[in-house]
């Protein structure tokens, strides 16, 4: 007995699309990379990154309530937790976690929400990649 035409149609169907989501899934990862986003911030700054200044800036209270290190920890090696929904967040270092700051999409996106907590504004390309300069600076 053979299927009816329909149904062949929807099966096929289906699978597309779960081929398609796997895909997609897939060619969201790593579109960038650490020294990538260092390097496109540092440009668009006009100067070279300082650790340093990163390392400041990302423990320090910038007249708000928090700092960066408040939900992702000093030094920003191991998983985080948001200080206000208690949410686990991977570590920030490079180093320790292969996956931060290799989706420039989501790279912008925590930016944004971040700096506009931290300091009530976007941050500046300079303090972008002053902070990815100190982020890559800690090894294991």
């Amino acid at each position: 007995m053979r299927p009816h035409p329909s149904f062949v149609y929807r099966a096929l169907s289906g699978l597309a699309l779960c081929l398609g989501l796997g895909i997609s899934a897939t060619s969201q990862a790593a579109d960038t990379s650490a020294q990538q986003q260092l390097q496109f911030y540092s440009s668009q700054a006009g100067r070279t990154a300082n650790a340093h200044n990163g390392d400041l800036f990302f423990n320090s209270k910038h007249g708000r309530e928090w700092a960066c290190a408040s939900c992702h920890g000093t030094p920003p090696t191991q998983q985080g937790k948001h200080a206000s929904t208690g949410k686990l967040i991977a570590p920030l270092a490079p180093a320790f976690n292969p996956k931060a700051f290799t989706d420039t999409a989501r790279v912008e996106k925590w930016f944004r929400r971040n700096c506009n907590d931290v300091l009530s504004r976007e941050c500046s390309a300079a303090e972008k990649a002053d902070v990815i300069a100190y982020l890559t600076s800690l090894k294991p």
